[in-house]
C-alpha cells in the first residue's frame, strides 16, 4: 500500500494550491508512518527503514508542537481527525 499524496493534500489543504502548510505536512507524514508500520509487520528486521520511520516521527512531533503553539484549535481538530494521541 502506498500513500496517495495528492488525495491527502486536497483533503487537508487550507486553501487551493496549499501543499506545504503544517496541516498538510503532518497528514502526509502520518499516512507514510502508518504505511511503514504495516511494512514492519511483514519485515521485522528492516532496520534501515526503521531509522527513516523514527526520523519521520520526530519531524511530525516537531510540526505538531509548532501547530499547537500557533493554532490550538486547528491542532486539536487535526489530531482528532488523524486519530493521534488517544
Amino acid at each position: 500500500m502506498t500513500v496517495d499524496k495528492q488525495s491527502v493534500i486536497t483533503k487537508y489543504a487550507r486553501h487551493e494550491g496549499d501543499s506545504g502548510s503544517a496541516n498538510v505536512q503532518i497528514a502526509i507524514l502520518t499516512a507514510r508512518i502508518n504505511d511503514l508500520t504495516g511494512h514492519f509487520r511483514q519485515h521485522p528486521k528492516d532496520h534501515h527503514s526503521r531509522q527513516g520511520l523514527l526520523k519521520m516521527v520526530g519531524t511530525r512531533r516537531r510540526l505538531l508542537s509548532y501547530l499547537k503553539r500557533r493554532d490550538l484549535e486547528g491542532y486539536r481538530s487535526l489530531i482528532e481527525e488523524l486519530g493521534l494521541r488517544h
